[in-house]
């Protein structure tokens, strides 16, 4: 599509229905770079939310260095601010995770619209969920903190073990993660079904959740060598970079990898158990239709490019259905 010619509203040949489908890398960066300002967007709203964060650590910061005064009103104001954090970054979460859904899908969706009737229709569940990570989260900043220093004081290895046990389950909720908030979209499934399939998911997909662990580890990992080990100029530029791509690129790659797993072992055994098709399949590439009974051959790919002599207006309607899920045994 030509976004500044004169025919840019012209009808192109289409997409062929049995095209041949692109390997998964392929298909990711192309999803990406088509995606890739939306995503920007998105990320800024998402960015939105960790401002009570932001707030919590920057009041802390001056109340240590004695740019605050120390008393309970500064303190209530860091536990306020942490608070409001750890109840609205669930809900957002869900509708970050709604939009890239859509995205992997290549479905149409409305980013702030969708984002915000996500946070307000899963609030409960990714409530929970957020508050269960951001306690999580804590528990491990205070192990990487407090166990060096035991360790360093009484020199036995035994803490170690615990060290060890802390960071694994650490990453072992990381990778449930990469499920809970997709699924909480999703599916009808309560929180604990969430949460023992996540566990789960975690365990089965081990492999591709390393993978995709590793990605994603990298990504963060050059943010935080640029941030804390570069020079101020570097260190600046990087900080400014946080609240337009690093979210959402990592959300993309978690969605891309996770979501098949969750339709293979949740989804779609559900619809078989009903003897249906998921919905979501139904013609992805011409599966779930029976070529012999189709009245109309899909052109896509053959037809010829049509003008179009005006602007018509559009409706779209319908929601997208959500699927009950299956609980893994």
């Amino acid at each position: 599509m030509g976004l500044f010619g004169k025919k840019y509203e012209n009808a192109g040949a289409g997409i062929a229905k049995n095209a041949p489908k692109k390997k998964p890398f392929f298909r990711f960066m192309e999803i990406f770079g088509r995606k890739f300002w939306k995503m920007i967007g998105l990320n800024i709203l998402y960015s939105i939310f960790f401002l009570p964060l932001v707030g919590a650590i920057a009041v802390f910061i001056m109340r240590y260095n004695g740019s605050m005064p120390p008393g309970a009103p500064t303190v209530l104001l860091i536990i306020g601010l942490a608070l409001l954090f750890a109840i609205i970054i669930g809900p957002a979460t869900a509708g970050h995770t709604k939009i890239l859904r859509a995205y992997i899908l290549e479905k149409p969706v409305f980013m702030v619209h969708d984002f915000f009737k996500t946070f307000k229709n899963e609030f409960k569940y990714s409530c929970i969920l957020g508050f269960f990570d951001c306690f999580v989260a804590m528990c491990i900043v205070a192990s990487l903190y407090i166990y060096p220093i035991i360790i360093e004081h009484y020199e036995s290895k035994i803490f170690y073990v615990f060290f060890a046990i802390a960071l694994s389950v650490g990453i072992v909720v990381l990778m449930m993660n990469f499920y809970a908030f997709l699924m909480i979209i999703a599916t009808n499934l309560k929180i604990k079904q969430i949460m023992k399939n996540s566990f789960s998911l975690a365990i089965i997909a081990l492999k591709k959740n390393i993978i995709t662990l590793l990605i994603i580890s990298v990504i963060i990992g050059i943010f935080v060598v640029l941030i804390v080990f570069a020079d101020m100029s570097i260190a600046v530029v990087a900080m400014s970079l946080l609240p337009f791509i690093p979210a959402s690129w990592v959300g993309l790659i978690m969605c891309f990898n996770s979501y098949p797993i969750i339709q293979k072992y949740i989804i779609n055994p559900y619809y078989e158990q009903r003897g249906e098709i998921n919905p979501e399949l139904i013609g992805d590439l011409g599966e779930g239709t029976d070529s012999e009974e189709t009245l109309f051959e899909d052109m896509g790919g053959k037809e010829k490019p049509v003008e179009t002599p005006k602007k018509a207006k559009s409706k779209s309607s319908g929601k997208n259905s959500k699927h009950k899920g299956k609980i893994i045994s």
